[in-house]
């Protein structure tokens, strides 16, 4: 009877041990947080870098994190109108939304600037290719897509722009500088540039579908160009129209891991505090740095010395 009950009580400490085991890889794996689907082929917004002749133009969505992220890398689908190879830089900017990093007072060029992103992007969360603060690699979805309705040249009130047809590409994007954020309401705005060509950000469903995950409070997509800036025009409502006028999603999904305890940056222990909880949730210092991608634990530290002490 003893040896039957010990052997019992061995399988059962079995058992919690490979819960245990599980719960811990679990948490030390980065994994999609935000995905917002395939998408729909309805729109497609310019996403470039200024360059010879052609005005520097953002499309931004948003996306929403419950708490403090550690975010190490993206997917953006677009259409691109040159070859693949073509592709030379991507730069990735994260948005507050209005009012947060705006003058607020000032008179806009816009008709609302509630729900926009922010006037300017949080500096400390860019990452470009060119300044090696992220990689990326490019994989061919389909070589002939229609987006239906394209915004390009113009970037006002008016009714969008004919269908173009192009590559439908996908963009792996790893931020070899992680990006730390708390929690809160952002947009996500990627830059794409296409020598001989440009990319158009493409839409997705609005509301989320599956394989999509849905956001709270899910707002539409924003595009600005050089000339509007620092203001933003609803894609659907403003540029588009219609009655009623239609919302737009853009495709894109945002990887990294949520951090189970980290500090409130400005506090005077959040760094004691954010370290201290790295290293209970992943193991060790070490072990996340290799989870999260940092490149080494001097980086990692510099990373959330810069979250906890914001400027």
């Amino acid at each position: 009877m003893r040896n039957y009950s010990n052997k019992k009580l061995f399988g059962a400490f079995l058992v919690l041990g490979a819960m245990f085991f599980s719960a811990n890889a679990a948490a030390q794996e980065t994994q999609v947080l935000v995905n917002t689907g395939n998408t729909d082929g309805k729109l497609g917004a310019l996403s470039r870098p200024a360059s010879v002749n052609k005005l520097e133009t953002e499309t931004a969505d948003d996306f929403v994190l419950d708490q403090t992220t550690v975010l190490t890398g993206a997917t953006v689908t677009g259409l691109v109108t040159a070859s693949l190879a073509n592709i030379s830089n991507v730069e990735i900017e994260i948005y507050h939304r209005f009012p947060e990093d705006s003058i607020a007072d000032r008179t806009p060029q816009v008709p609302t600037r509630q729900n926009s992103p922010s006037d300017v992007e949080i500096d400390s969360a860019t990452r470009d290719g060119n300044d090696r603060t992220l990689r990326f690699s490019t994989a061919l979805l389909n070589p002939t897509f229609t987006a239906l309705k394209t915004v390009v040249n113009s970037i006002s009130v008016a009714q969008g722009e004919p269908a173009v047809t192009g590559a439908e590409v996908e963009i792996t994007v790893t931020f070899t500088s992680p990006i730390v954020l708390p929690a809160g309401h952002y947009f996500f705005r990627p830059e794409v540039q296409v020598n001989g060509g440009d990319f158009l950000f493409l839409s997705a469903p609005k509301p989320i579908v599956a394989p999509g995950q849905a956001i709270a409070g899910d707002l539409q997509a924003w595009i600005r160009n050089s000339k509007l800036s620092p203001d933003w025009l609803r894609i659907g409502a403003d540029i588009i129209g219609g009655s009623p006028a239609p919302a737009f999603n853009m495709t894109f999904t945002l990887s990294g891991a949520k951090l189970e305890s980290a500090g409130t940056p400005g506090a005077a222990d959040c760094h004691d505090v954010t370290i201290s909880g790295l290293a209970h949730q992943f193991g060790s210092i070490p072990s996340a740095v290799s989870a999260l991608g940092f490149s080494d634990v001097k980086a990692l530290q510099n990373t959330f010395g810069a979250f906890c002490s914001p400027e």
